[in-house]
């Protein structure tokens, strides 16, 4: 007979304190998961997880969602469930403000998709707070872009995209098959932000075109009749990485026909076109910004919170913020110092991975009266992928000055890799390997790509 879980007695956990983390991303889950399996089990503290949706989804992934590769209905996790697996609860709201004086947090009402209130507003105290609220789309203020280009930040954004994209390639598709067909302009896509975001985008949706056409639109030309732009103001794309991943990137994307324009700055995003600094007009029937990331402007009501130039909130190295030792922040929305110079760690899902893990250790010893080091990042590398045509991956592995790339299968493999690290962090090994079996075994007989 299976042993019974070790959970608190109500009398108990009542007592025991809170700690409350807002933001159920990659790294909100994870250490809710590994705070409420430990700590909440055994009723040293209540672990409270909030979010403003009820379900998870890899944000890393999204670009494979909205270029349909991924289908998010099966590749979501949903918080109640693994709240009730893992000792912690789950609470849906969104943060609106933070009482710092009595530690009080006020969690937004329920509303469904007509606006009719679900559950009220709600306070809720807390001993300690941690802010994992993840990070919005940054625009710099270019005229029109906020209204006319489409950010990338969750998966109702990437499902907006994808229905878009769908149809734009079936309105092509059609006047190519017309009784008479005229040359039609060609769908114009431009991707602004040559990041890893905008790359890994600007590859999943030029294979995406090939397989609609292979699929549903037979008279579509993937090349003739839809143009992908990926667009960056710096003079290479991922200007953060190695110049020699650039170059191998650049190339790769130019053999799949996506046309790179690197050293452009965008002016302006109207709603059929962008304009570029030096005036050029670039015809757009879908923009999509991926050019930059700041944290949620809800930080900013936050009273005495420090922001960075970014909004993200400033932390130490123990990612408590410097004037309140019981408010916490770490992932996108932290600004937290690298140790090796003054700059602040990149939003990366690796660096929240790596928080996550030091904060749930960290909560552990301070619970048990024990010092508390500070959190130091250590790169694993950056992997990129480019769909069908495989990966990049850098890493500096110090033995030499310049770093290590590796492409082909083995970069492939680890970007596969990465997706399954992360589903171990909030499931477990076992869990995880049955999950990827079945959904192995799900996509055989199947489209390799979402048709409708």
């Amino acid at each position: 007979m299976a042993p019974i879980p070790d959970f608190p007695s109500k009398a108990r956990a009542a007592s025991a304190p809170r700690i409350l983390i807002v933001g159920g991303g990659a790294g909100g889950l994870q250490l809710a998961t590994r705070l409420g399996s430990t700590l909440g089990r055994r009723g040293q503290a209540q672990i409270v997880l909030v979010d403003r949706l009820p379900t998870h989804f890899w944000k890393p992934l999204l670009h494979e969602a909205a270029s349909g590769h991924r289908d998010p209905a099966s590749h979501t996790i949903e918080y109640a469930a693994q709240a009730k697996r893992h000792g912690f609860e789950f609470v849906q709201g969104e943060l609106r403000a933070v009482d710092r004086a009595r530690r009080i947090a006020t969690i937004g009402a329920v509303v469904d998709q007509d606006g009719t209130q679900i559950v009220p507003q709600r306070e809720m105290h807390y001993h300690d707070l941690v802010l994992a609220v993840g990070s919005v789309t940054n625009f710099f203020n270019v005229p029109g872009a906020a209204r006319h280009a489409l950010p990338l930040e969750h998966v109702g954004h990437a499902e907006d995209f994808r229905k878009k994209f769908l149809a734009a390639c079936a309105k092509v598709n059609h006047l190519a098959d017309a009784p008479a067909p005229s040359p039609a302009r060609p769908v114009c896509i431009n991707v602004i932000g040559a990041g890893a975001t905008g790359v890994e985008l600007a590859a999943a949706l030029r294979h995406a075109v090939g397989q609609l056409a292979a699929y549903r639109f037979r008279a579509l030309d993937p090349v003739r009749d839809v143009r992908i732009r990926l667009i960056e103001g710096a003079p290479r794309v991922l200007p953060v990485l190695d110049p020699r991943i650039s170059e191998r990137t650049q190339a790769q994307l130019e053999r799949l026909h996506v046309d790179v324009l690197t050293s452009t700055r965008v002016a302006r995003v109207e709603e059929d076109a962008i304009v570029t600094s030096s005036g050029e007009r670039l015809p757009a029937d879908m923009t999509i910004w991926a050019a930059g990331v700041a944290g949620p402007a809800m930080l900013r009501s936050i009273d005495g919170l420090a922001l960075s130039a970014s909004n993200q909130v400033i932390v130490t190295d123990t990612l408590q913020t410097p004037d309140d030792p019981h408010v916490f922040a770490f992932g996108d929305c932290a600004a937290c110092p690298s140790g090796a110079s003054s700059a602040y760690l990149p939003p990366r899902a690796q660096v929240a991975h790596q928080q996550a893990v030091y904060l749930s250790q960290a909560f552990a010893r301070r619970l048990a009266g024990k010092p508390v080091a500070g959190f130091v990042f250590r790169d694993a590398g950056t992997v990129v992928s480019l769909g069908q045509s495989g990966a990049l991956y850098q890493a500096d592995l110090r033995v030499s000055a310049r770093s290590v790339i590796v492409d082909g299968p083995a970069a492939a493999g680890l970007y596969r890799l990465l997706y399954r690290k992360h589903l171990s962090g909030v499931h477990g090994i076992g869990r995880t390997l049955l999950q990827t079996l079945g959904q192995v075994l799900h996509s055989y007989g199947r489209p390799s790509i979402k048709l409708h």
